[in-house]
């Protein structure tokens, strides 16, 4: 009975020798225990780059609508003018007071007396009846000439600087700018206001 008892304790341990036999050949590795293991995720580095905004569309400005009146239609005639004594200047003189605030579309006319006076004109446009609107904007200098509206139009002004009158007749969407340079300021503002009328018909006689 003794020996039974001996050899089962001896075979017991033979047994546990050579688990620890086996276990000692196994590298000693996590990896080894945990095959299972999921590997990390690697995220893409575009995925967490935000998107680029999209560039907002581009402005488009309205186009700017012509007007339905040819200024040069306004412009005085040698009919017109034939009271006045002129002659027709093909050299146009360097525009100031208010015909340097006329946009540049504007048609321009100029005339020379008999006596070396200088008549210009110049007509523009503003759609939408605005000529009366945009005329004291164009910053003619000098001082005040009273003058009423000749019949037709719309509004009149007329300003004196030395021997040069201005005067600025409106209808509707035509503004006309006269100029007289004489050899004296009462010299120029007759000779303006007896063209206001004139001006004025030209204007009333364009329909839009």
């Amino acid at each position: 009975m003794r020996r039974t008892r001996i050899s089962g304790v001896t075979a017991i341990t033979a047994l546990a020798i050579a688990g620890l036999a086996g276990c000692a050949d196994r590298p000693n590795d996590l990896e080894t225990y945990y095959d299972e293991t999921t590997p990390p995720t690697t995220t893409s580095a575009a995925s967490d780059t935000p998107a680029a905004p999209e560039p907002p569309p581009n402005s488009v400005q309205p186009p700017v609508a012509a007007p339905s009146i040819d200024p040069a239609t306004a412009l005085l005639a040698d009919p017109d003018l034939a009271e006045e004594g002129v002659r027709r200047a093909p050299d146009a003189p360097p525009a100031g007071g208010c015909l340097a605030g006329m946009p540049p579309q504007a048609a321009s006319a100029y005339w020379r007396y008999q006596s070396g006076a200088l008549l210009s004109q110049r007509v523009a446009a503003y759609p939408g009846g605005k000529a009366a609107e945009i005329a004291p904007t164009l910053g003619c200098a000098g001082k005040p000439v009273a003058i009423a509206p000749p019949p037709g139009a719309d509004a009149a002004s007329a300003w004196s600087s030395g021997s040069t009158c201005t005067m600025l007749v409106a209808k509707g969407d035509l503004l006309s700018v006269l100029s007289v340079a004489a050899s004296s300021e009462a010299r120029a503002i007759d000779a303006a206001k007896r063209l206001a009328p004139v001006a004025a018909g030209k204007l009333g006689g364009v329909q839009p």
